[in-house]
């Protein structure tokens, strides 16, 4: 299904392959740049080495409506892009030899996993007119996600980024946006209709750096909270596509107030506190925890996420598996945590269902990291079903 870039000599081929995609017009056919098509790499099981507390994980909400199905409907802003994953594990972006082509954006993959999962989805975003931006729009409907509010863009091309996961464990970012056409969204062109059927609006920050598509973000926002939508907000930090941190704290903070449910990983609360300590209660609740708030969620990898609301507050033990990749892992989660909220809109005020909730979201992340690239490995319900029902007492 997908391609695999082999590059040799890793820096000059990708220059190279980079310039003519940004720079050039090309013939429509793909079979023009110096691409070479390998087997796909296949992996071995995982190893499954701690699971969290059992619950009556079938009891919980199931939408199995397609994404015309309004009354639950998740309708997703932001960017949508091509990922490239290096076909082996532990390297840097300058030590890969090959990447397999995958699609993801946090937005979109978000829009996939909820429909993975039996949910209602639409995705709003602007990809180039290119081959690269119709693949996406194609990838979303076989995925039964609502991609009518899609534009595309004949004057820049869809984005690109490179992504790996280091030795180290350091996941590294390179992206070619300049600009890419998500960034040229402009408010004429959203979907008002689909913006009003939205039961949840979910969106991250990566729009909120650059004119129009900075005013396009806040138009969808308003536009959806009148319509009664509950709003999600996905901070996904992304440091260098920003001018500077200062710039990134005052754009992902300039939105906070205005969400119903956050959801932000360790790193991001040391980033937005200015290098408090993620692990302190008191310093979520004072300094990230705002009046409005319905739901706030840190996530913490393998190890599970906190949650915070105004009545309660406490953690779910995560689901360790061997990871292969961890792209996406965040945003299964956040798919796992809205499909439900989506199909009963009081689940965060019942503590109870609502760890049973967050036990199938950590699962949702946990299954994504077995595989490269984000939407090619975000999981159907039964897969975490099956997973959750197999836990011990």
């Amino acid at each position: 299904m997908y391609r695999i870039i082999n590059i040799s000599a890793t820096g000059c081929c990708l220059f190279f392959f980079l310039t003519i995609y940004h720079h050039l017009h090309l013939p429509t056919s793909l079979s023009a740049f110096p691409v070479a098509v390998c087997r796909c790499v296949t992996f071995s099981p995982f190893k499954w080495l701690k699971f969290p507390p059992q619950g009556n994980f079938e009891d919980l909400p199931l939408n199995t409506g397609a994404a015309d199905n309004n009354s639950s409907l998740v309708v997703c802003f932001g960017e949508m892009l091509i990922d490239f994953v290096p076909t082996v594990g532990g390297v840097s972006l300058a030590e890969a030899s090959a990447f397999k082509k995958a699609p993801g954006g946090a937005p979109a993959n978000v829009a996939v996993g909820i429909s993975r999962l039996g949910g209602s989805s639409a995705f709003i975003g602007k990809v180039g007119d290119d081959e690269f931006g119709h693949m996406l729009a194609d990838i979303l409907k076989q995925n039964n996600v609502n991609n009518s509010g899609m534009r595309f863009d004949c004057s820049a091309r869809t984005a690109l980024a490179f992504v790996t996961l280091r030795a180290d464990g350091e996941r590294e970012f390179l992206f070619f946006r300049n600009p890419s056409a998500d960034m040229l969204f402009h408010e004429s062109e959203l979907d008002l209709k689909l913006l009003e059927q939205a039961k949840i609006f979910h969106y991250g920050s990566i729009t909120l750096i650059e004119e129009p598509c900075r005013s396009t973000h806040l138009a969808a926002m308003t536009i959806a909270k009148k319509a009664g939508s509950i709003l999600s907000y996905d901070p996904n930090l992304r440091l260098k596509l920003w001018p500077s941190p200062e710039a990134a704290r005052k754009g992902i903070m300039s939105v906070w107030d205005k969400a119903d449910i956050i959801k932000i990983s360790e790193d991001e609360i040391t980033f937005l506190t200015g290098g408090d300590d993620p692990y302190d209660d008191n310093v979520v609740l004072k300094k990230l925890f705002h009046p409005n708030l319905k739901l706030l969620l840190v996530t913490e990898g393998s190890e599970g996420c906190r949650y915070y609301t105004k009545k309660f507050r406490g953690k779910v033990t995560g689901v360790k598996v061997k990871a292969v990749d961890t792209t996406g892992a965040g945003d299964a989660f956040v798919s796992g945590i809205l499909s439900n909220i989506a199909s009963d809109i009081s689940l965060y005020q019942d503590e109870k269902r609502l760890r049973e909730a967050l036990a199938f979201a950590n699962a949702c992340g946990a299954l994504t990291v077995r595989e490269r690239g984000a939407i090619p490995a975000l999981p159907t319900r039964e897969a975490v079903l099956k997973i959750l029902q197999n836990i011990p007492e």
